[in-house]
């Protein structure tokens, strides 16, 4: 058969139609071996009836003569409408095609035969022409076919079909096989009742009663427990849907055995007596009892599957609180339950319980997280592990605790206990344990070694075995990256790939951890002491638990406790050779206090060494050695507390005695200078800073006087304070007092000594001290403050004064020069610090309630005039100092006046005056000066009368003469000009066009003699020469350094002269031009000028001189 059998042409169109292929498709489909002989059984055998053709699992085409089993695509059915082989010319007719879903296929070929095959080969007509029998045989198979189809589409279903003889139907009995309400039949007649004895109705009922028993012992027999035993991990739902859909069945079973067919078949075997009758009764029985079992079941499995279905619902943090309820539910599910208080069933309900926390785990930690955490971060994933195994843990141990509890009900007579083995429970879980706990290890190994990266170990070899712990850590990060890499689950314990990469991955630890012993072996032996051996060990304690690592380095651990012993013992020898100067060790504290101290430092040393040693005490199991340490660390305690005892008590007798002196003393007395002070203050500190260090002691003894100092040691001390004030500022008072303040406060000073006097009357241990004290203490902080108010304003008079030394009177202006006199702002600064000044006085004769006319008042003011008179001198001198270093040339720095040389119709002038005009300025300026000092009031002596002054006035006076002098000179050597603003143009024109020159003084008269061109040029270039002189004179000249004369004035107006000189000249060579042009043009002949033209427009040019645009276009013409 190949591709080309025009019997599969009907069927090709409409599969290629249904299933949407393409023609390819379709002829590799045919052309395979196996299809073309399903093909061909199909077309060429007549019991074949039937063809299935679907996509398989793999998408590919499939084809076969049997319903297909599990299909939910599309399935074409091909049927024959009769019992004969197909050709190519009855193909069309005799075949019938359809599409349905897979899970309806069944269902079309029950109907296929129940309304088309089966009535035909019924059908007398249709079956006439046919051999004997032929027709009966083939509605026998097609019978069969239809009624497996029945049973078939029912197990798909979940339900078990009973299929009815089909011989009831053709001997008038009119039920219909599907009824589905199952009634009841009416009472049959008697001809039905005669036909019983038809000896085919009896096998046919027999054959059913057969495979009836057959199909429900199949399902009865069928158990939730068939998956465990198929090596399955079921979970508890298929049990709960295993138990429901029992029940489902059995009540459908029920309802078949119950309806009118099965009645008639039941009706049948009883009336013939026949061997099948007690099978059918046994049917009857075992679906009452089975039913009866289902319900049980459900009805007490509904609270375990409630429960199970929240807890699912749960966050998985919650399972483990939850753990005991779930157990509890199944604990009351084997009391309860008649029919499920079996161990068989229980186990396997507990093991499906256990499936499914161990699935929802696995959930929870994803195998490929779990991986990807021991390279990225170990620790959120550890910390997910160890909630799993403390949940699943929570499980078993709820497991337990029912089994306890069912044990004690069983001794009660309650309910029997669960005797069999719990292995059969929980060896999933173990396993998955185990599994858990090995990736539990790994992690916590990652996270050991993943902290050797910030590992620095320091010494003389630090470096070289911070290098080697490093590469440790690299090649433990690759170890870890190829554990992560592997391509296995490590929540699954049927992986046994993981515990190959495990065992792989323990091995190289192994190796990684020896090495590390290696190193931390050299880093003990360089250890020196307990305190850098704890260090190391605190450093590498994430390690040094490790099995092999701590067997490795026990040696050093020993040789650590040993170290312990000896700086116990070097603590023990320090007491014994310091003891005695215990005393001395501190600066700050007393005596007692500092040999307390000293010993409590001692014991922090030997609590800080036994520190060292609990660092390692958990490493170190040997309690013969932790017991010697105790003892050595205990002696030493006692030692220093027996110390320190003796101290505490001679510590309390010595400061009883001293606060019995104490409290003996006056309060105060004066000195041999008059002075106040507190008596014996260095005793009573003393005694409150050992009061204040017993209060720290809580183990010191105080006797009386101590005690009762103690008690009242906070009010004392604050009487004291306030007594070491008020001395303070009594002493301060009389310390600071001038001498013409001190008549001001005599009868002040004479009250407040009488009222001090109770106090020297007073001891500290009078009633009322305290009160006393605080009203003595505000009279004086009282005179205190007045004459500290005094002082301070004559302090701040004093700051005036001195002020005006630093006061500027004369000031620069913006260039560098001096301004015109003192500025106004000085005067402003002088007039309102004058009458500060006075207000700052009258405050003080109120402070110290002075009358004007007072003697000692008097002086106090010629003081403060005194003060006054020196600062305004000191102002005076800064101003006539600031003149005279200005105008002296080896000082002065830049210039302090200026004047301007000009030209003017009489000659060179300076403005203003050298002579007058500047002498003015400089006495303004000094009249300003004193002006100036005499704003403030109450200064009465002449500031003028001063000899210094009057000599810094002579000095000024000098350098202005000095300057003149130079300043006379530079105008007398600028006047080599002045025959440029003396002379008359006109006339030395006139002279120079006579004579071709200027006459002298002496020639009266001269050869005429008309001047050349040549004359023209010389005079020309004369002037040009001095006009470049003229401008390269300075803008400014200082003369002296401070006197600034600026040239520009007279400059400017001497090139202006020079420049008129030039234009005399040039004007009548542009009058020779212009002549000479205008005869060229008038004549139009010879040139009869008096200068050659073309070289006086030359000699023009060469002066600077154009042309005039009209003279210029004549001579381009």
């Amino acid at each position: 058969m190949d591709g080309k059998d025009e019997r599969l042409e009907p069927v090709r169109g409409f599969a290629v139609k249904a299933l949407r292929l393409d023609p390819e498709t379709w002829r590799e489909f045919v052309s395979e071996e196996e299809n073309q002989v399903t093909f061909s059984t199909f077309f060429n055998t007549q019991d074949c009836t039937h063809l299935f053709i679907c996509r398989g699992p793999d998408s590919g085409l499939s084809v076969s003569l049997d319903f297909p089993k599990n299909v939910q695509t599309k399935v074409i059915c091909v049927s024959k409408t009769g019992r004969e082989v197909i050709s190519k010319e009855n193909a069309r007719k005799s075949l019938m095609i359809e599409e349905v879903q897979g899970e309806d296929a069944m269902s079309f070929i029950i109907s296929v035969s129940e309304e088309v095959t089966c009535p035909l080969l019924s059908n007398p007509e249709v079956s006439s022409s046919w051999a004997a029998g032929v027709a009966e045989e083939a509605l026998r198979f097609l019978e069969k076919q239809k009624n497996e189809a029945l049973v078939m589409k029912a197990q798909i279903e979940g339900r078990t079909f009973l299929p009815y003889p089909d011989a009831l139907r053709y001997h008038n009995f009119h039920d219909d096989i599907h009824d589905d309400a199952l009634h009841e039949d009416n009472v049959h007649d008697d001809r039905e009742g005669r036909k019983l004895s038809d000896v085919k109705l009896l096998h046919a009922c027999d054959s059913t009663i057969i495979e009836w028993a057959g199909l429900v012992s199949e399902f009865l027999q069928q158990d939730s427990s068939q998956p465990v035993l198929d090596g399955l991990k079921p979970l508890p739902s298929e049990e709960f849907h295993f138990w429901k859909n029992r029940l489902k069945n059995l009540h459908f079973i029920q309802r078949q055995l119950m309806s009118s067919r099965a009645q008639q078949v039941a009706s049948v075997v009883e009336q013939a007596e026949s061997v099948y009758w007690s099978t059918l009764r046994d049917i009857y029985r075992d679906v009452q009892e089975g039913l009866k079992e289902a319900e049980d079941v459900t009805l007490n499995l509904t609270p375990l599957q409630e429960k199970l279905e929240e807890v699912e619902q749960m966050e998985y943090q919650q399972l483990g609180d939850n753990m005991a309820a779930v157990m509890e539910e199944v604990r009351l599910l084997w009391i309860r339950s008649e029919f499920y208080c079996k161990p068989c069933r229980i186990v396997v309900l507990l093991q499906e319980v256990c499936n499914l926390f161990i699935q929802t785990s696995r959930k929870f930690l994803r195998g490929e997280e779990v991986m990807r955490g021991l390279v990225s971060d170990p620790g959120p994933v550890l910390d997910d592990v160890r909630l799993v195994i403390w949940t699943l843990q929570a499980l078993k141990e709820a497991y337990s605790q029912c089994r306890t509890q069912l044990e004690n009900q069983q001794q009660d007579g309650v309910a029997q206990s669960w005797d069999f083995p719990s292995h059969l429970v929980v060896f999933h879980l173990d396993a998955f344990l185990k599994r858990l706990q090995n990736i539990q290890e790994v992690l916590c190994v990652s996270l050991q070694l993943d902290q050797l990266d910030q590992t620095v170990l320091t010494g003389v070899s630090g470096r070289m075995w911070t290098d080697v712990v490093q590469g440790v850590y690299q090649d433990f990060v690759c170890h870890v990256t190829a554990l992560s890499d592997c391509n296995c689950d490590p929540v699954d314990p049927d992986d046994q790939s993981f515990e190959l990469h495990l065992d792989q991955f323990h091995v190289q630890i192994a190796d990684l951890e020896r090495r590390l012993v290696s190193v931390l072996s050299r880093a003990f032996g360089d250890c020196s002491s307990p305190s850098s051996a704890a260090k190391l060990v605190e450093m590498f304690g994430f390690v040094l638990d490790r099995p092999l690592i701590q067997d490795q380095l026990r040696p050093h651990l020993i040789r650590l406790v040993e170290m312990v012993l000896v700086e116990l013992d070097q603590t023990e020898l320090l007491f014994y050779s310091q003891r005695e100067k215990s005393a001395t060790f501190s600066k700050f504290s007393p005596t007692a206090a500092s040999g307390l101290c000293w010993t409590q430092q001692l014991r922090l040393r030997a609590e800080d060494t036994l520190s060292h040693y609990r660092t390692v005490e958990s490493l170190y199991l040997d309690s013969g050695e932790s017991q010697l340490v105790l003892q050595r660390f205990q002696q030493i305690v006692d030692l220093l507390q027996d110390f320190r005892e003796r101290v505490r008590s001679d510590w309390s007798r010595q400061l009883d005695s001293d606060c019995a002196f104490i409290l003996e003393q006056p309060l105060i007395q004066h000195d041999q200078q008059g002075m106040l002070g507190v008596t014996f203050s260095h005793k009573l500190e003393a005694a409150l800073r050992e009061l204040r260090c017993v209060s720290r002691e809580t183990d010191v003894k105080l006797r009386p006087f101590a005690a009762g100092l103690f008690t009242c040691r906070d009010d004392i001390t604050q009487t004291y304070l306030s007594l070491s004030h008020m001395v303070s500022c009594y002493n301060q008072v009389l310390r600071d007092v001038l001498q013409v303040e001190l008549p001001l406060i005599q009868d002040q000073l004479q009250d407040l000594n009488r009222t001090l006097s109770e106090l020297q009357r007073n001891t500290w241990s009078c009633e009322g001290v305290q009160h006393l004290v605080d009203q003595q203490r505000q009279r004086v902080l009282l005179f205190h403050c007045t004459v500290s108010e005094a002082r301070a304003n004559m302090d701040a008079m004093t700051h005036i004064v001195q002020g005006w030394a630093e006061l500027h009177l004369l000031q620069r202006s913006g260039e560098s020069l001096l301004e015109d006199g003192a500025t106004e702002q000085s005067y402003r600064v002088l007039r309102e610090e004058g009458q500060q000044l006075l207000r700052l006085t009258q405050v003080n004769r109120s402070l110290y309630r002075a009358e004007d006319s007072s003697q000692s008042w008097i002086k106090y003011l010629d003081y403060i005039d005194d003060k006054v008179q020196d600062g305004l001198f000191q102002l005076l001198l800064r101003s006539l100092h600031f003149l005279s270093d200005n105008m002296n040339p080896q000082s002065c720095r830049a210039a302090l006046l200026a004047v301007r040389l000009e030209l003017q119709e009489t000659g060179s002038v300076f403005e203003p005056s050298v002579s007058g005009g500047l002498s003015d300025l400089l006495k303004t300026i000094i009249t300003d000066v004193y002006t100036a000092a005499s704003l403030p009031p109450r200064i009465s002596v002449s500031l003028q009368q001063s000899p210094k002054l009057s000599a810094l006035e002579q000095e000024v006076m000098r350098r202005l003469l000095q300057v003149r002098e130079e300043a006379e000179r530079l105008r007398a050597g600028l006047n080599r000009y002045s025959y440029l603003w003396q002379s008359n143009r006109r006339r030395v024109m006139q002279e120079f066009l006579t004579y071709s020159r200027q006459l002298g003084p002496e020639e009266l008269e001269a050869e005429k003699t008309p001047p050349t061109l040549k004359d023209f040029q010389r005079e020309i270039e004369s002037l040009q020469r001095v006009s470049r002189e003229v401008a390269h004179l300075d803008d400014v000249i200082v003369l002296h350094n401070w006197l600034q004369v600026d040239l520009r004035p007279f400059r400017d107006s001497l090139l202006s002269l020079i420049y008129d000189w030039r234009h005399v000249y040039t004007e009548y060579l542009l009058g020779s031009v212009r002549n000479s042009l205008q005869q060229l043009t008038q004549r139009g002949g010879g040139e009869e000028s008096r200068f050659p033209l073309t070289e006086t427009i030359i000699l023009l040019e060469a002066a600077g001189v154009e042309l005039p645009e009209h003279l210029a276009a004549q001579l381009q013409c």
